[in-house]
């Protein structure tokens, strides 16, 4: 058993899609987005084994709170608006470890 874990913290993106006319986080581009922290998390060198790994997520049923993003092992969830928001969580949480308790959910 490895001592440490094979990543540092793991940020699922909601991507989910709802046919229903439901809210959804596909609604806000979460797919885009996305894509945005995973090139933006490589760009600052912390993407990949021992560092952070970005994926996508279907539901995780939070729509009325989306788009919706969360990261673990501290499970703490947040919402963001643009590229801003992401840039902000990224640094300070998954550079830094602080909480970024304004958009957190």
């Amino acid at each position: 058993m490895p001592d440490r874990p094979y990543y540092r913290r793991h940020v699922f993106f909601c991507v989910n899609r709802r046919d229903n006319g439901k809210a959804c986080c596909a609604d806000h581009d979460s797919s885009r987005m996305r894509e945005y922290a995973k090139s933006k998390a490589k760009e600052l060198g912390i993407s990949g084994q021992g560092g952070v790994r970005i994926n996508q997520a279907g539901c995780l049923d939070r729509c009325e709170k989306g788009p919706v993003v969360v990261v673990y092992p501290e499970g703490v969830w947040y919402s963001y608006v643009d590229e801003e928001d992401l840039d902000e969580i990224i640094e300070e949480h998954l550079v830094h470890g602080r909480v970024v308790e304004r958009l957190k959910i």
